[in-house]
């Protein structure tokens, strides 16, 4: 530093002494800390905007609006920044909330899986719903939802994984991927105590279907003590009831009533200030219910 300086500064500087050189020398410490302070200011800006990011990302996940709902987030807040805090529009316009940001903030799917894990281990007993369907690509999606209880009746109820079936969609197929969902989990066997599909043969066949398939596989761990149940989705049960119970009276009024309101302008607007004048949840007529 010494031949450093006596190369480069020494003629600018050695002039300055005493209460001069003091100057002189908070005058380049000032300098120096301003300098500092730009870079610092610039990782400060990137760091308030990153934890913004995950931020407003938990507010979109905990209100259940779609990921693409950050980008008009963040437009509205460059155009409020423009407003309030011009000065502050770059940090605004740094905040990342595009979909993908978004659901990469709030899906840490590792974090995620070891907190079920770990809320696995003090249940009483789960119970396993699932249901396949195809999506618009034709490939057979399977949802699994688990259902557990602690021993003072604290319900928890999780998506435990969305399994995409490639090939068939048999009893054979479905169960070793539901088979393979529970054991990922880390979750026993012995404290299944219920199953609940839809009424398809691939599903409820006690021969070929998965639940025939797991009473199987239950009996074969010789579980002693369990207490398993399937039973169909409750909509299915409703859409079996409804084919049964004889309603027609009673739909006979709820048409003939609907029609009448529908059928003049005034008639539907004086049901409609009707159902303002009395607070009703709804505002107008619902054609089904």
């Amino acid at each position: 530093m010494r031949r450093h300086y006596d190369t480069m500064h020494h003629k600018k500087y050695d002039g300055f002494t005493g209460k001069i050189q003091e100057e002189r020398v908070q005058q380049l410490k000032a300098a120096f800390a301003k300098q500092r302070n730009v870079f610092s200011g610039i990782n400060k800006s990137s760091e308030d905007s990153v934890r913004a990011s995950f931020v407003i990302s938990e507010m979109i996940a905990k209100s259940s609006r779609p990921f693409t709902e950050g980008l008009f987030v963040k437009e509205y807040l460059v155009k409020a920044s423009e407003i309030l805090c011009p000065k502050r529009k770059k940090v605004f316009e740094g905040i990342s909330l595009s979909a993908n940001t978004v659901a990469c903030r709030i899906t840490d799917l590792a974090n995620m899986q070891k907190q079920l894990i770990q809320i696995s281990k003090n249940f009483e007993a789960f119970s396993i719903a699932f249901d396949e369907s195809t999506d618009v690509s034709d490939t057979a999606q399977c949802a699994v939802f688990k259902l557990q209880s602690t021993p003072l009746m604290n319900l928890t109820e999780e998506l435990l994984d969305l399994m995409p079936l490639k090939g068939t969609t048999t009893g054979w197929d479905i169960f070793q991927g539901l088979e393979e969902c529970i054991e990922k989990a880390a979750l026993p066997w012995n404290k299944l105590v219920s199953l609940a599909t839809d009424d398809a043969p691939s599903m409820c066949s006690e021969n070929v279907g998965v639940v025939g398939l797991l009473k199987t596989k239950l009996n074969s761990l010789n579980i002693l003590g369990i207490s398993f149940t399937s039973i169909h989705c409750i909509l299915h049960q409703e859409a079996l009831c409804s084919k049964s119970l004889q309603t027609k009276e009673v739909m006979d009024v709820v048409v003939k009533t609907v029609n009448f309101i529908r059928a003049r302008g005034l008639n539907h607007r004086q049901f409609t200030s009707f159902l303002a004048s009395t607070d009703s949840e709804y505002g107008e007529l619902l054609y089904h219910t």
